[in-house]
């Protein structure tokens, strides 16, 4: 399909045929609007009707601690499995490549030894929150500054996953992206409000089994469209020569290790087992997926299959943006991905120098089919010589065609600010409307809600229940410990609906403002990567450094986020080159290390727990 723009010579009133091409290119047909709306509206209605639970506030949390391990696994990966996982991540590998998986080196590890050191104790002491537990270690004002960091990175990292699938419907409508969010946030809390962690976790799994079929859909007719003779085989082999299958890369180069690389092994398996054991053992939206297990034994199995079952998955997801690159070698390629440009902008004092970029992009465009075929025949032939000729050809016109992209967000950027030039979030769902038979959109399409409402009603679920435990109760009685007696149970269940009402209204507001971030997918990691080092390093401190305080811990985890936050500015401005996976080590790491001298002079005495 050509690009939704009229290039060549045209008068200004062919920008009305350019919106009725919009509307009919991007406007879904009447059975994927009902295939998407049964969808949405069934899950809603499973949740509604799973919701029933006992109306106390352990019901309404944690499921009455009774879920099996495999709800326990598909609780776990519902929630880190957001629309941005299969909405930006196919769109990574398309530009960047595979290498994003590298990212999830570290989380096997990272199962491991929770299983081992977190999981015992947050069964043991049978806490609410994760956060209970540094209360009993160290201080009150320990507890609350950790619940604090998790529920200010939490909610805002939320809003960025309402705004992920907000996008699809701002664009298939022309509706405006705040109205959108408005609507969609409205319907998740629905069910979220209503049934608590149950509802959480059973529509997670129907959402798993939809969301599954249809990536292995949109996978086949990726071959499907291909020209005759074209094969899986010959996919992987296009995508290879387009260097889009780096799964792995060392990071090193004749210069040395590049730290500011946020993709490698090495990066992955040391920044990435610190940010897994972040997430996984002090995130309560995580925390509170396994501790509502039977036993210990449920939590462990959970949490093991995870480890096993995660990198896998997210190969596959970016598999399809790497056979996404071979379908464009054969196929008329958009220069710009996003659909939702303005008219005004191609009718500006800059419509002429985009034409001009455009139209060589088409000429590169058109030369790929061949270069793509060439290479394909002379590998089946093992013409070796040929074959690399025809590799080079491939990676010559990708970087023509990169330059070109890049060379037309520049203009558009300059012909209207309120652009959003970042297109990545964008490239699976244009292959989604443009190419898969009508119903077969409206499915993919609820799939990325799906997802995207997995995540969130299990991080609303998680932000409630500390708002709930590590503030609310914490702070209406004078005790440390919560005692269900103190508040009527009916109230305490009453309150907890409204605190999840509340924070899906303030993550909501967030999502208003997520339109300038980028890659969302890298966004939500970056904001995450502030907070979770330091957090980790007070966790780290509490199991394994007993002889530290309350005092010396919460001064070494206030230091240490100021330090992260430097770092952060000092990598944004340039004066410093860091990937943002290295934050949560230096965040982990400072507290650790900050708390050991601090001790020395607080000598405050520690809490035997």
């Amino acid at each position: 399909m050509e690009p939704l723009v009229c290039f060549g010579g045209c008068s200004t009133d062919c920008f009305d045929s350019f919106l009725f091409l919009v509307h009919q290119t991007f406007f879904m047909s009447t059975p994927d609007w009902i295939v998407l709306i049964i969808t949405l509206l069934a899950i809603v209605a499973y949740g509604l009707y799973k919701s029933r639970t006992t109306k106390n506030m352990e019901g309404y949390f944690l499921n009455n601690r009774s879920t099996t391990w495999y709800m326990v696994l598909l609780g776990i990966m519902g929630t880190q499995a957001s629309a941005i996982t299969f909405l930006s991540a196919p769109g990574q590998a398309f530009t960047d490549g595979m290498r994003f998986v590298q990212y999830y080196f570290g989380l096997p590890i990272a199962m491991v030894i929770l299983c081992i050191s977190f999981v015992p104790i947050f069964s043991k002491l049978k806490v609410f929150t994760a956060y209970e537990y540094l209360e009993q270690r160290f201080d009150i004002k320990t507890r609350t500054f950790t619940s604090a960091l998790f529920l200010l990175s939490r909610g805002l990292s939320t809003g960025i996953s309402i705004y992920a699938p907000s996008i699809i419907l701002s664009s298939l409508l022309g509706w405006d992206i705040y109205w959108v969010n408005i609507i969609m946030g409205g319907l998740l809390i629905i069910y979220t409000v209503t049934g608590g962690a149950k509802a959480v976790a059973h529509t997670q799994q129907l959402q798993f089994i939809i969301i599954f079929c249809g990536m292995f859909a949109a996978a086949y007719f990726i071959v499907h469209r291909l020209p005759a003779g074209i094969g899986l085989k010959d996919v992987f082999a296009i995508s290879g020569a387009g260097g889009k299958l780096n799964v792995i890369t060392t990071g090193i180069s004749a210069k040395g290790f590049d730290w500011k690389d946020r993709y490698n092994i090495i990066s992955g398996l040391i920044g990435g087992l610190f940010l897994a054991l972040s997430y996984f053992g002090t995130d309560q939206s995580q925390v509170g997926r396994y501790i509502t297990a039977k036993n210990i034994t449920g939590s462990r199995l959970g949490l093991l299959m995870n480890g096993l079952v995660k990198v896998p998955m997210q190969f596959l997801i970016l598999l399809v943006g790497a056979m996404l690159f071979t379908f464009y070698q054969f196929k008329s390629s958009p220069i710009f991905f996003n659909p939702s440009v303005p008219a005004k902008v191609f009718n500006g004092k800059y419509g002429d120098s985009l034409r001009i970029v455009d139209t060589a992009f088409k000429q590169t465009n058109a030369k790929q089919a061949n270069y793509a075929a060439g290479y394909i025949n002379a590998s089946n032939h093992n013409n070796t010589p040929v074959a690399a000729l025809y590799k080079d050809s491939i990676r010559q016109a990708v970087a023509k065609t990169d330059a070109y992209r890049k060379q037309y967000k520049s203009l558009l950027a300059k012909a209207d600010a309120s652009v959003d030039t970042n297109d990545t979030n964008y490239i699976f769902l244009r292959f989604v409307i443009d190419n898969l038979p009508k119903g077969l959109v409206g499915l993919l399409i609820a799939i990325i809600f799906l997802a995207s409402w997995g995540s969130i009603a299990a991080a609303l679920n998680s932000l409630a229940s500390s708002t709930m435990i590590d503030f609310y109760c914490r702070f209406k009685k004078k005790h440390s410990h919560i005692a269900l007696g103190d508040l009527e149970e009916e109230r305490q269940y009453h309150m907890s609906m409204w605190f999840t009402f509340g924070w899906g209204v303030f993550c909501i507001i967030m999502a208003q403002f997520s339109n300038k971030l980028g890659s969302l997918i890298e966004a939500v990691n970056v904001l995450g990567s502030l907070f979770y080092g330091v957090m980790l390093g007070i966790f780290l401190v509490a199991f394994y450094i007993k002889q530290i305080a309350g005092h010396a811990i919460f001064w070494a985890a206030i230091i240490g986020e100021l330090i992260v936050i430097t770092l952060f500015v000092l990598d944004k401005t340039g004066i410093i080159g860091l990937g943002f996976l290295w934050f949560n080590l230096a965040g982990a790491a400072a507290v650790v290390i900050l708390s050991i001298l601090l001790q020395l002079f607080t000598r405050e005495p520690a809490k035997n727990v």
